[in-house]
């Protein structure tokens, strides 16, 4: 097969037109194809083979097309579960964080509450106590935050 390149055009718009279209590599594949298929077509090979050929090689580009499209989608779908996913993990980060701030809140004001009753025993001392209720407060302070 003899690719030989196409005329250059004289119209400056035109000129401007084939200069962009070279940029892309798609256009480029599309318009190796176009001589290929007109290779074909002008008659190289004698009647059956070459329109043959061409059908063969027409289908070919046209299912490899389908396919990638089919990818690209499948891809765009599959990077949406992802996100959604990276979301969620996100969303139940923020929710441990806050489980566990309170948990220990919980611990803390135990503790106190512990202190406290300690405290009011018969053996327990008054310092106990106000440690207690300070305490207390420090973990009330910390969920008004």
């Amino acid at each position: 097969m003899s690719a030989r390149p196409l005329p250059m055009p004289v119209n400056p718009a035109l000129l401007r037109h084939a200069e962009e279209r070279r940029k892309s590599l798609e256009n480029r594949v599309a318009d190796q194809i176009t001589r290929f298929a007109a290779w074909i077509i002008l008659g190289v090979e004698h009647y059956p083979y070459g329109l043959l050929t061409m059908i063969v090689s027409l289908e070919a580009i046209f299912l490899s097309t389908f396919v990638m499209i089919s990818q690209n989608r499948a891809d765009e779908k599959r990077q949406v579960l992802a996100d959604h996913q990276w979301q969620t993990v996100q969303e139940e980060e923020q929710q441990n964080e806050q489980l566990l701030h309170l948990s220990n809140q919980i611990l803390e004001l135990t503790k106190a509450i512990h202190a406290m009753n300690t405290a009011r025993s018969p053996t327990g001392s008054n310092n106990t106590e106000q440690a207690a209720r300070s305490s207390i407060r420090n973990a009330m302070g910390d969920d008004q935050e």
